[in-house]
């Protein structure tokens, strides 16, 4: 026996679905058309959450395969005011000074990585200072800030205090205040996105640079293929579908990882008449080679764009160790000691001979890069173009 208070919700009830029930529907269909976009949204985000924070770059070499170079040792500050280390390597002495180059390593790496790729900056006369991002070597820790592999505000102020540093010990020596930057993965992004609006910075070389924006733009287009469980659903996302998870992904960031990502991409874009060379491995299957391909395509001339053929990630130096040597010693000789180089080191064709620019950003599954899988990516490295094996670009 139903009780009849019962009886009469019920009845009530009834009537009020009956004589509103086109109201009722509409309600509940735009509930369904809000909860199951906020549902694949924070799908979506709490994988690119877990890529951020759980994915680290390969090194390109251990971290003590080479002779750690020997220097004059400096504390110095951030632009927020945490210590950091750095290191002042003197050049040739033989050689006039021909300038100063500030080195900014890759994640989980060090200043003492600098002799890897210095040496012969120094063998011509540069003085390189290079220096710890926090967390990192002999610089300080901050509490509520874990480093990661993308560059990110903190390590903007770690690059903006040493850029400080260098300026005013130059003015204190009398020395011109003409600056060159070399970056090396998260330190070359580091490089561009505090330099760009800085007269004294007169050149930039980046090697396996990227914008953290499209890289994880391209990343969840990747991971979603994996995952989505209606391909239909997931090959029909418009443009403006990423673009605006990319941004409630950094809203989270900010809030869960308490930082922000600004944008390489938009940084090129604003800047001006700045001389950048990139370097980026041909078989990087990290960042693919069109991150660089599309930063050199922002980027306002004088500009270079060397891919390395057989190269992965920050890898060129070793693969071709020689023309690494000379090509980085031109572009700084041309563009931070004004001197005369050979043409055929640095000249670059226009962008429109570049093959398929935007491949890997614009497409969700680039054909032949990695096979759908429940269990996570293919392991396989993304298929690279082939390219004349001294190429420069």
């Amino acid at each position: 026996m139903v009780p009849g208070g019962v009886r009469m919700a019920l009845a009530v009830s009834w009537n009020i679905f009956t004589h509103n029930w086109a109201l009722i529907s509409m309600g509940l269909m735009l509930t369904l058309l809000i909860l199951v976009p906020v549902f694949v949204l924070n799908k979506y985000i709490r994988i690119m959450l877990n890529i951020i924070k759980d994915t680290p770059p390969p090194l390109s070499m251990g971290p003590q395969d080479f002779e750690p170079p020997d220097g004059e040792q400096i504390n110095f500050r951030a632009f927020d005011g945490l210590s950091l280390r750095g290191m002042f390597l003197r050049g040739n002495p033989v050689l006039p000074d021909t300038g100063v180059i500030i080195f900014a390593h890759e994640f989980a790496s060090d200043r003492l990585s600098c002799a890897r790729y210095c040496r012969p900056l120094l063998e011509a006369g540069y003085d390189v200072f290079a220096f710890d991002f926090r967390a990192h070597g002999q610089s300080s820790h901050e509490d509520d800030y874990q480093p990661r592999q993308w560059a990110s505000d903190r390590e903007v102020a770690d690059m903006i205090g040493a850029i400080a540093f260098v300026e005013d010990w130059l003015e204190e020596r009398g020395r011109p205040v003409n600056l060159g930057l070399f970056g090396i993965s998260r330190g070359a992004c580091a490089a561009i996105l505090a330099a760009w609006n800085d007269p004294r910075v007169t050149a930039i070389l980046c090697d396996g640079a990227f914008s953290s924006d499209t890289t994880l733009e391209y990343l969840m287009k990747r991971w979603a293929y994996i995952f989505a469980k209606v391909r239909f659903v997931y090959e029909n996302h418009p443009p403006t579908f990423w673009r605006f998870l990319r941004w409630l992904l950094f809203l989270r960031c900010r809030r869960n990882l308490n930082c922000e990502f600004p944008s390489v991409r938009k940084a090129l874009a604003r800047m001006k008449n700045k001389p950048v060379f990139f370097i980026h491995g041909q078989c990087d299957s990290y960042i693919p080679s069109s991150q660089a391909e599309m930063l050199y395509a922002l980027s306002g001339k004088p500009k270079y764009l060397w891919i390395v053929p057989a190269a992965r990630h920050n890898e060129a130096v070793v693969v071709q160790p020689t023309q690494y040597a000379q090509r980085i010693v031109a572009f700084f000789d041309r563009h931070l000691a004004g001197r005369d180089t050979p043409d055929h080191l640095l000249d670059a064709p226009s962008f429109s001979e570049l093959t398929q620019p935007l491949a890997y950003l614009d497409t969700a599954r680039p054909p032949g890069a990695f096979r759908r899988r429940r269990n996570g990516p293919d392991k396989k490295r993304l298929p690279v173009r082939s390219q004349p094996d001294n190429d420069v670009r």
